[in-house]
């Protein structure tokens, strides 16, 4: 005796042809206990780095006082890169670093950078894109200060960059985020480099 896996039908539907919500791409992508263990922490991954530059941005942006005081927020007239990058600067790249600390387009892209790949990895949306983006942000702020002060080479700069690309590679949009809409749409699909 075969087993065949049931399904549902609406009325006015086919017989056979399962109708699933168009939520059901927020939860598992994965088959079993494992699948969802997997899943779920893919998503606390994906949103705990995706909240590490979205805080980054804020902070910045509003001087919040953790690591930027509020005269030195960037809508106070601060800089988000001038500090960093004038005083922090060390090793083989010092020289490139200070002559674009406080340069109005590296505080734009810093910060356009640090809230578009925050954003797309708190909702699951553009993980590939904002992982790529995100690994190169953070290998070059790993550049600014080299060698690490407490490691020849490695430092949490290099683990996050690592981190992100394992994120793009399982699909981690996927894993309770908004990534299986995401692909669905006109603008992403045949694009699997946006998904």
């Amino acid at each position: 005796m075969t087993t065949t896996k049931a399904t549902t039908a609406k009325a006015g539907t086919r017989p056979g042809v399962v109708v699933q919500s168009p939520f059901s791409t927020l939860f598992r992508q994965r088959e079993g206990a494992r699948g969802l263990a997997l899943d779920i922490v893919l998503a606390l991954t994906r949103i705990s780095l995706g909240w590490v530059f979205l805080w980054a941005f804020l902070d910045k942006l509003f001087g919040l006082g953790h690591g930027t005081a509020s005269k030195a927020a960037w809508i106070n007239g601060g800089s988000p890169t001038e500090g960093f990058l004038s005083h922090g600067a060390v090793g083989p790249f010092t020289s490139f670093y200070h002559d674009i600390a406080g340069a109005v387009w590296a505080d734009y892209l810093f910060m356009i950078g640090l809230a578009a790949i925050g954003t797309a990895l708190l909702l699951g949306v553009g993980v590939r894109v904002a992982a790529g983006a995100g690994a190169i942000l953070l290998v070059m702020m790993w550049t600014v200060v080299l060698p690490p002060e407490n490691n020849p080479f490695m430092d949490d700069h290099l683990v996050y960059a690592l981190t992100l690309i394992l994120l793009a590679a399982l699909n981690a949009g996927r894993s309770f985020g908004l990534g299986g809409v995401w692909a669905r749409t006109a603008l992403v699909r045949g694009r699997p480099y946006l998904v």
